[in-house]
């Protein structure tokens, strides 16, 4: 990150903090509500079957009381972080979870799911919560606000919310890249495409559903995950050139699908958060921000680990996780998430304006 735009991240969160504190910690949004896949995934693969999960050791061990929470971190993600520069005190609950249900939808739900995406196959490869289903859950949600709050508040609540969205990264990892049935078929850029017609249904569905104030992350640099690299850097341990390569193709697409949506859709705020640049930034210049290893992660070896295979037993694990960009093979650790949120924050100014 250049120091124009740290100046410009620390005056925005500085800001932010002066804004929350004039009007007595109200939040700056009525509520906030994140959908996608293990970047935003708060726990909601704790309550369904499937084997991607992090609800045990080590991860959670430097979140709040040390708890497993079901996030893919050892502490609190970028998410986290958003909700906490915007004011909450706590955080969105996963909707499966029993902490949802009551005034604790009030602040918000999480619907994201780990190893979920724009393509639903994806999510059915993991037994994940695929966006479609995601948003049946958010309509599920809305006729619970309309009996808490009313007709008249709900609709208020939804429309002046933010909505956060975090999907890609798993459908071409997860997915494309090892799944000959999709990339002996289609290009990184056919495949691309399939993908940005299924951001563009669920925008407007979402809008349909009385959003309007809609925040979506670029796919990160793909090609820098420790993972990435193990499996497909072929011995060199540089990021993968050509799936960054795609990362960007794809980040470009979602920009101008996302320009054209806006001026169809009267009302809507689409806003793109760009994650790609910022974690680049932070994987090639990591002395510069802070970190000493950008190429291995935390979690076991680095090199490969998550979920399952980051566990407990792990060997190797590292001992202080915020000297490390990555918490395991496809994860950012909290400290990182940190530095990503601020960026968030200051490329989503327009949605809390």
């Amino acid at each position: 990150m250049g120091i124009s735009s740290l100046l410009r991240t620390c005056l925005v969160v500085l800001t932010l903090n002066i804004f929350v504190y004039i009007i007595n910690g109200q939040p700056l949004v009525p509520a906030l509500f994140i959908f996608g896949d293990s970047v935003f995934d708060v726990g909601n693969n704790n309550y369904i079957k499937t084997i991607v999960k992090a609800n045990f050791p080590p991860y959670g061990r430097d979140f709040p009381k040390h708890i497993s929470t079901g996030r893919f971190c050892n502490g609190k993600l970028a998410s986290d972080f958003t909700a906490e520069n915007l004011g909450f005190t706590s955080y969105p609950p996963p909707y499966l979870s029993k902490n949802a249900p009551g005034k604790n939808l009030m602040i918000g739900a999480n619907f994201a799911s780990g190893s979920s995406g724009y393509f639903d196959s994806t999510a059915t490869l993991y037994d994940a919560i695929p966006l479609s289903k995601q948003l049946e859950y958010y309509k599920e949600y809305q006729k619970k606000l309309v009996v808490i709050a009313g007709k008249i508040n709900s609709t208020s609540i939804i429309n002046g919310s933010i909505h956060l969205i975090s999907a890609g990264s798993s459908d071409f990892v997860q997915n494309y890249y090892i799944n000959p049935l999709i990339y002996k078929v289609y290009t990184p850029n056919q495949f691309s495409d399939i993908l940005i017609k299924s951001y563009t249904k669920f925008i407007l569905e979402l809008y349909g559903l009385g959003a309007r104030k809609i925040g979506v992350s670029t796919v990160p640099p793909i090609g820098c995950l420790p993972a990435s690299i193990t499996i497909f850097g072929k011995d060199n341990n540089n990021c993968v050139k050509k799936m960054n390569n795609v990362a960007m193709s794809f980040n470009k697409k979602l920009n101008d699908t996302s320009i054209k949506l806006q001026k169809k859709l009267f009302g809507l705020n689409l806003v793109i958060l760009d994650i790609y640049q910022p974690l680049l930034d932070l994987v090639t210049h990591p002395a510069d921000n802070g970190f000493f290893e950008s190429r291995k992660a935390c979690c076991g070896t680095g090199l490969l680990e998550t979920s399952i295979l980051c566990n407990a037993k792990s060997p190797g694990t590292c001992a202080n996780a915020s000297e490390y960009v990555f918490w395991d093979g496809f994860h950012p650790t909290e400290a990182a998430n940190k530095v990503l949120s601020d960026d968030l924050l200051a490329s989503g100014i327009s949605l809390i304006s």
